[in-house]
């Protein structure tokens, strides 16, 4: 049987677009929040971006059709702004959660394994990034397991280690 992901938290600056004030989508952003929504409970969003700016972020996404009209009411995670504690993210089953985050940072060292990197998205923006599609293809391989959420397959290592050495 497949593994049934509860919650994806999902960054917003470096991840799904490359910062607050440039705003540029992630190549692929639209199908990525479409997968993501099919492919678990819920998704929200886990930002350093506060929710107001987050929330106009967001609604240009949409109006610009770069995401889904769901994607504008997605459930935003307050936090302390040292770890994104998948705990903390009201109804989620942490153990079936999955962060997609570019800042290693953030990341609990006792959740490591819930985390899906993706490199930052940064200047020049290209037009042929992929990171939201390989971190599409690491979400498909621990839901074709029957193993816990927190487990990620692959060369997710080799990407973590990529990450936390820039």
């Amino acid at each position: 049987m497949p593994m049934i992901i509860d919650t994806i938290a999902l960054d917003l600056e470096g991840t799904l677009i490359s910062n607050a004030v440039s705003q540029f989508p992630r190549p692929g952003l639209y199908d990525f929040l479409e997968f993501c929504s099919a492919s678990c409970r819920q998704v929200v969003l886990f930002t350093a971006v506060p929710e107001e700016l987050a929330r106009r972020i967001l609604d240009l996404l949409v109006e610009e059709k770069a995401a889904p009209p769901w994607f504008r009411s997605v459930p935003y995670v307050e936090w302390d702004l040292h770890f994104k504690d998948l705990d903390n993210i009201p109804s989620a089953d942490a153990s079936r959660s999955l962060i997609v985050d570019d800042n290693p940072d953030y990341i609990l060292p006792e959740q490591r394994s819930c985390w899906i990197p993706v490199e930052k998205y940064q200047s020049p923006y290209p037009d042929d990034d992929e990171r939201l599609d390989r971190a599409r293809r690491l979400i498909e391989a621990i839901i074709s397991r029957q193993s816990p959420a927190c487990d990620v397959p692959g060369d997710a290592p080799d990407e973590c280690d990529r990450i936390q050495s820039r």
